[in-house]
């Protein structure tokens, strides 16, 4: 994701859309921003933020969803892509794991485990510098597809990081949800649900 147009913040309540990605300017360009459109399906919700750089109109997808950690803490799972990234199937949405848990590790590189009894996608996470409380899963080829797959699959995903259970999140809804991120930023579906 193009971080100098886009950040992920405000890790709140789920019905504001919880992790909305918030477009930001660039220096020397104007920009015209229209309002949200936002959408819920089952326990997810998507947002969709367009705004118009003068050049092109650059739009923002993301999809989440709440939950609580074993500890009552409420956190999010979010997707998020633009279209001015590269697209389904050449790049796929960043995840990003935020709660405010300070039990769960630190740092780059850290091992982390997504999946059901159905199955387990084995990762990595870093821990975003710059916003506590925020891991980012990182993008290795095929590893996000497939993680996303088993999200299309799973009932509800387990997640844990170095050992340590982060949350079991509902994928309720992430079928749907995932679809209208296809549709509004302009990529194709078919490869994480058909």
């Amino acid at each position: 994701m193009n971080m100098r147009f886009f950040r992920l913040v405000g890790f709140g309540a789920f019905g504001a859309l919880a992790g909305a990605v918030i477009a930001l300017p660039v220096a020397g360009t104007a920009l015209a921003q229209t309002a949200p459109k936002t959408e819920t399906f089952g326990r997810w919700s998507t947002l969709v933020d367009e705004v118009g750089t003068g050049e092109d109109v650059r739009k923002t997808c993301a999809a989440s969803t709440a939950f609580l950690d074993p500890n009552g803490t409420n956190g999010t799972l979010t997707l998020a892509i633009s279209n001015g990234d590269a697209l389904p199937p050449d790049g796929y949405p960043t995840v990003v794991i935020a709660v405010r848990n300070k039990d769960l590790p630190t740092g780059e590189n850290i091992p982390a485990v997504f999946g059901d009894s159905n199955g387990k996608v084995k990762t990595t996470v870093h821990a975003s510098s710059d916003a506590g409380g925020q891991w980012m899963v990182n993008d290795k080829a095929g590893v996000t597809l497939a993680l996303l797959r088993a999200m299309r699959r799973a009932g509800a995903l387990d997640i844990i990081f170095a050992d340590t259970p982060v949350a079991t999140v509902s994928m309720d809804g992430f079928t749907k949800a995932y679809r209208s991120l296809g549709a509004s930023c302009g990529f194709p579906t078919g490869d994480v649900a058909p």
